[in-house]
């Protein structure tokens, strides 16, 4: 027979009383034991994980430890109450370890974007070949504000042209690449 948990605790009539000792035994009792420890477990294992699901698979593991332990408790080194804690808490950390190991699936609107895409070489080599023919000035700017990372301004700064020239001049330069990597792909396809 399986002892019913209700919310203030065990169902009366279930499960007899009696002590987690058993009579005559140096074991323990393990259904005596879940009606008496399971709620306080439960409370314990939902204030752990923040999950009342978890919470009952962690309580679940700790009566089936305990009953393959049943054998080695030792009423001398202390309660059943805290050798059950003892048990209850490294099966919470077992499972909080293996949650915080697995990844979590995130819906597609809260996904963060990709740090880095991995470029395909042929793409990295058209880049580097539209680069080669901008002019040096336009180059220049190209690669100051949008590989080294530079504001305008920088820019300006570090090399005495105006901002809006640069702006012009990146403008440009940004359409003359985008026009020579698509003339690429189609001529690749």
């Amino acid at each position: 027979m399986i002892a019913v948990m209700g919310r203030a605790g065990p169902v009366p009539g279930r499960v007899a009383d009696r002590s987690p000792m058993s009579e005559g035994s140096s074991g323990l009792d393990v259904r005596a034991a879940f009606v008496e420890h399971g709620s306080s477990l439960l409370g314990f294992a939902v204030n752990a994980l923040r999950d009342r699901a978890l919470a009952e698979d962690c309580v679940q593991e700790t009566f089936v430890r305990a009953w393959r332990a049943r054998d080695s408790f030792d009423a001398d080194r202390g309660s059943v109450r805290t050798w059950l804690f003892a048990i209850e808490r490294r099966v919470v950390l077992d499972v909080y370890r293996a949650r915080t190991r697995t990844p979590s699936v995130v819906p597609l609107e809260h996904a963060p974007d990709p740090v880095a895409t991995v470029a395909d070489p042929l793409e990295r080599l058209g880049m580097a070949e539209g680069l080669a023919r901008l002019s040096d000035d336009h180059r220049a700017a190209v690669v100051a504000v949008h590989l080294e990372g530079l504001s305008y301004r920088e820019v300006s700064e570090r090399t005495g042209v105006p901002v809006a020239t640069l702006r012009t001049r990146v403008f440009h330069a940004l359409r003359a690449l985008r026009t020579h990597l698509d003339d690429q792909e189609t001529t690749d396809d």
